[in-house]
């Protein structure tokens, strides 16, 4: 089992299905759940579940709700992100996380790996989005 960095496939296809909304004010909810070593994640991830889900202090079951970033473009490129997420004061380890819909039944929208297991003890667990920009954004297509 392995957590595979990936824009899952099946969010692929949603995109132009016209399954997902990603304005921040009037668009669809967005979650991260984060994941042992022992989840099967990537590109052929289509939904959330909870099998090998992290568990711990100040970590619930189906992640929290992220902060949209309201689409927009640069030159030729189209991207979105989110605000940063912190778990306050969680004792969890994690490999790897989702992002999910969780408007539209829980679909994936991208695995994120985070290259080993990390862990907070009684501390913060932050996921740091990369600057919301044509280059580093964190959905983008060019």
């Amino acid at each position: 089992m392995a957590i595979s960095q990936a824009m899952c496939t099946s969010f692929k296809v949603e995109l132009l299905q016209g399954t997902h909304n990603f304005t921040a004010t009037s668009g669809n909810s967005f979650k991260l759940a984060l994941y042992t070593s022992s989840a099967s994640l990537g590109a052929s991830t289509t939904a959330y579940s909870s099998s090998n889900e992290a568990s711990g202090t100040n970590y619930t079951a189906t992640g929290a709700a992220l902060t949209n970033v309201t689409p927009t473009s640069s030159g030729t490129t189209a991207f979105t992100d989110f605000a940063d997420l912190t778990f306050s004061n969680a004792t969890v380890t994690a490999n790897g996380c989702l992002i999910y819909n969780d408007t539209n039944s829980d679909k994936a929208v991208c695995v994120l790996a985070f290259g080993g297991d990390k862990t907070s003890t009684a501390g913060d667990f932050t996921i740091q989005f990369p600057a919301a920009d044509a280059s580093n954004a964190i959905i983008r297509i060019a």
